[in-house]
């Protein structure tokens, strides 16, 4: 889980996994962008909508816009150097 500026990881054997620090460093990246409170209030919004919209608190979390941006580039450690701002409007 990322909170601005840390990232806090459940087991330590994570702490290696470079995918998962990426992944969580693309939320830092958008937090930044939009300050913390206004991104984690437009996450739980995004997740009450697609909860109702679809039924199903897991697939909705993966609906979330910032969820698909960071899953999706999460393999790609260099992904932050060439991101736009606010790049995660693509994934709504």
């Amino acid at each position: 889980m990322a909170i601005f500026p840390f990232i806090f990881i459940g087991k330590k054997t994570y702490k290696f996994n470079q995918s998962l620090i990426n992944h969580e460093k693309i939320h830092l990246r958008q937090q930044v962008e939009m300050g913390v409170l206004p991104f984690y209030l437009w996450y739980g919004i995004e997740f009450i909508i697609h909860w109702v919209r679809i039924g199903d608190a897991d697939a909705a979390y993966h609906q979330i816009s910032f969820e698909k941006e960071a899953y999706g580039n999460e393999l790609d450690l260099n992904y932050l150097r060439g991101r736009s701002f606010w790049c995660f409007l693509k994934y709504l």
